[in-house]
């Protein structure tokens, strides 16, 4: 098998599964043991995660506070 991924269709013409030589087959359980990687996460817990990013206008927000509270800029209200 010259090629690394090769993919098994039905008669209808639909991907039922897909072939892997060794190298790729190792080198993706290999990375299973990345902590950040998001094996196995339902769908409702991947959806949550999407929406709790924050959007790029609140991360820089975010930094600009963070930059402050660092430099004791910060007010405090009572």
């Amino acid at each position: 098998m010259s090629e690394s991924v090769q993919y098994i269709t039905n008669t209808q013409g639909e991907t039922v599964g897909v072939l892997l030589n060794l190298e790729t087959y190792q080198q993706l359980t290999n990375l299973s043991a990345d902590t950040e990687l998001l094996i196995g996460l339902s769908l409702d817990e991947l959806q949550a995660l999407v929406e709790s990013v924050l959007s790029p206008k609140t991360h820089t927000q975010l930094d600009n506070l963070l930059i402050k509270n660092a430099d004791n800029q910060l007010l405090q209200k009572l």
